[in-house]
């Protein structure tokens, strides 16, 4: 526990509700605000299933932080295994949210050292996420927890 009473730890089947709804926060707060293509609606029609099966997969992580019995904050990632063209296991960051009432206390940072942690204990070399270019507030909190830009990704609508 932090000193801050907040609990971080792997995601459980009890969980699952409190992580849809940081989810549905995320979608609507990010994706769904910056991202036309994605539909809002996927963590409250597809969340449930994808994250119950995340916990069964050991190629998948999902966290939660816990403050006085609610659920905070999530985050998901997954590994990739080595192929012939990149052949080391990366380790993909899919998402992050701290409800804002929560932010500044460094439980994001805490969320992603935890990935961090278990990236590296499944043999991960790298670490990866993506962020939307006009969420700058996430560009520098990835920033901040060690995330360096190595590309970019432009998209046009046709």
């Amino acid at each position: 526990m932090s000193e801050t009473g907040v609990v971080v730890r792997p995601a459980t089947v009890a969980d699952l509700e409190g992580v849809v709804a940081c989810s549905s926060a995320l979608f609507a707060e990010d994706a769904g605000a910056r991202d036309l293509t994605l539909d809002p609606s996927w963590p409250a029609e597809h969340g449930p299933a994808w994250f119950a099966g995340a916990l069964d997969d050991p190629d998948r992580l999902v966290m939660v932080a816990e403050a006085g019995g609610r659920i905070i904050g999530h985050l998901s990632g997954r590994l990739s295994e080595p192929t012939p063209m990149r052949p080391v296991t990366v380790a993909t960051l899919g998402s992050i949210y701290v409800r804002p009432a929560h932010r500044g206390q460094k439980i994001g940072a805490d969320l992603v050292e935890e990935f961090r942690t278990w990236a590296r204990r499944h043999g991960a070399r790298y670490a990866g996420v993506t962020a939307y270019a006009s969420n700058e507030a996430a560009v520098r909190f990835y920033e901040r927890n060690g995330f360096a830009t190595r590309s970019v990704v432009l998209e046009t609508a046709l």
